[in-house]
C-alpha cells in the first residue's frame, strides 16, 4: 500500500517544481526548506506532505 496525497498537494507540488525548475533535488530536507520559501504553506504537516510528494517526483524523473 502507498500513500495517498490530496489533490491539493500534487497540484502545489507540481505547480513548485513548474515555476522553479531545476531548484528541487531528491533531498528531502533541502526541498522542505525551498517549499516553505517559495510558498504560503501554513502548516509543518502540509509543508512537509508537499516537500514529500516533490521529492518523490524528482527521484522518480531520474
Amino acid at each position: 500500500m502507498g500513500n495517498i496525497r490530496t489533490s491539493f498537494v500534487k497540484r502545489i507540488a507540481k505547480e513548485l517544481i513548474e515555476t522553479h525548475p531545476g531548484k528541487f533535488t531528491s533531498d528531502f530536507d533541502k526541498n522542505k526548506k525551498l517549499v516553505e520559501e517559495f510558498s504560503t504553506v501554513s502548516t509543518k504537516h502540509l509543508r512537509n506532505k508537499i516537500a514529500g510528494y516533490i521529492t518523490r517526483i524528482i527521484s522518480q524523473q531520474k
